[in-house]
């Protein structure tokens, strides 16, 4: 017999009556306990870059519309180039000041830079910090970005611990790729700063996508084990222009700025819901270590190739995307060769900026396969037109966000009898 039931039975009546009713209700509490709800973590702390280098009026707006969902600014402050050039940037002091969250100053080197000039790089560093402490700002840390190549990292780290003792109380993070994984070298780099922020997305072949959800676990669970500092992940709010030379290489990549090249093009973009999806799954299973999310970038009304703000801003706060997805026929006129040309318009009537439908059904009377020779027409505006056994669509050939409350031009159709009929999104 059990020892605890035998004392049971060898306890008095009245005392083991109450033994037995202080169990019981022990294991009423456990049994209660088990069967609740676990407790929803918190949303993780949402750090966002300022990657612009002009201050507009669109960006100090965006800046004061988000700011209360902000816990850190990451500052692009300069930017040294492939070419060993300085470009420094200017902020917006005042605005920042009264933001009233800890800053970082952020300074970009360009991981193709051919030779790295360490004692001028840190004179430049300290003196856009001194430029900033002038201006009325106190960054909580300085941040360096510099996507070096894996080889250069014992470089990299002799740098940083150079650097670190003339920064004062003033932070050192780094930014890190996913490509230094393979590196046995990682460790000595990251424990030269306080902080990391491990980028996933932009760091692979452009073939294969502007952001992966299941690498980005992966490279983040990887990450996890390399360090031991507290560390973020940038997570993307944008999109991307690729432009391919006539032999298959990159030419220019078009994101926040302008590329002046030409060649075959496609578009890169960060879809909002697959990234609420993502930042729901790490909120509900952080990696070890995980402090926050960094958002590149913040997006503003100037900013074509990034998220609207009220696609942002739904995602900042956690609120369920909707969009409304509409297609219609309009800009009714007569040609030359006759018949009526309809304008084929795509309308996000939603408030969130909604994917591309990859097939746009033209249910028209003209538009059919079984009557082609009374109808003409095309796609425009990353679609083109084409025909089945079922009828006429508009197929997707360059992947795109249609903002929210924007409407686009997609394809046109001319038919001798007049189009009758209307256009569906479903495939």
């Amino acid at each position: 017999m059990p020892p605890a039931i035998h004392s049971m039975i060898a306890t008095p009546a009245p005392a083991r009556r109450r033994l037995l009713s202080v169990f019981l209700f022990a294991c009423a509490l456990l049994l209660t306990a088990c069967s609740r709800e676990p407790a929803p973590r918190a949303a993780l702390p949402q750090d966002v870059y300022i990657w612009q280098r002009q201050w507009t009026p669109a960006l100090r707006a965006a800046l004061a519309a988000s700011n209360a969902q902000v816990a850190r600014w990451h500052v692009l402050a300069a930017e040294l180039g492939v070419s060993g050039r300085w470009i420094d940037v200017t902020p917006d002091s005042a605005q920042l000041a009264g933001a009233g969250k800890p800053l970082l100053m952020t300074v970009r080197i360009n991981g193709q830079l051919a030779r790295f000039d360490a004692g001028a790089i840190e004179a430049h560093i300290l003196e856009r910090l001194d430029a900033w402490r002038r201006g009325g700002l106190a960054p909580a840390a300085l941040e360096i970005d510099y996507d070096c190549p894996t080889a250069r990292l014992p470089e990299y780290a002799a740098f940083l611990a150079r650097l670190k003792p003339a920064l004062g109380a003033t932070a050192l993070t780094i930014t890190a790729l996913p490509t230094w994984l393979a590196s046995p070298r990682l460790e000595a780099l990251l424990a030269t700063a306080d902080e990391a922020t491990l980028q996933v997305h932009a760091v692979l072949d452009p073939r294969q996508g502007l952001f992966d959800p299941e690498r980005a676990q992966q490279w983040m669970a990887q990450f996890a084990q390399r360090t031991r500092k507290p560390w973020h992940v940038a997570l993307p709010a944008y999109g991307s222009r690729v432009v391919w030379d006539g032999n298959g290489g990159i030419a220019a990549v078009e994101s926040e700025r302008p590329a002046l090249a030409g060649g075959v093009a496609s578009e890169l973009v960060a879809q909002p819901r697959q990234l609420a999806r993502f930042v729901a799954g790490i909120e509900r299973d952080p990696p070890k270590g995980l402090a926050g999310i960094a958002w590149f970038r913040l997006p503003t009304g100037d900013d074509r190739r990034a998220w609207s703000l009220s696609t942002w801003l739904a995602v900042l706060e956690r609120r369920p995307l909707q969009e409304r997805l509409e297609v219609r026929f309009a800009g009714a006129s007569t040609g030359e060769a006759g018949g009526a040309l309809r304008e084929i318009v795509l309308d996000n009537a939603g408030g969130a900026d909604a994917p591309l439908p990859a097939r746009i059904r033209i249910d028209a009377a003209c538009g059919n396969g079984n009557d082609a020779g009374n109808a003409a027409g095309d796609g425009i505006n990353g679609y083109t037109l084409d025909s089945d056994a079922q009828g006429s669509y508009l197929r997707l050939t360059q992947a795109g966000l249609l903002r929210a409350g924007a409407s686009r031009r997609i394809g046109w159709l001319r038919c001798r009898d007049g189009v009758r009929g209307r256009g569906d999104t479903a495939s």
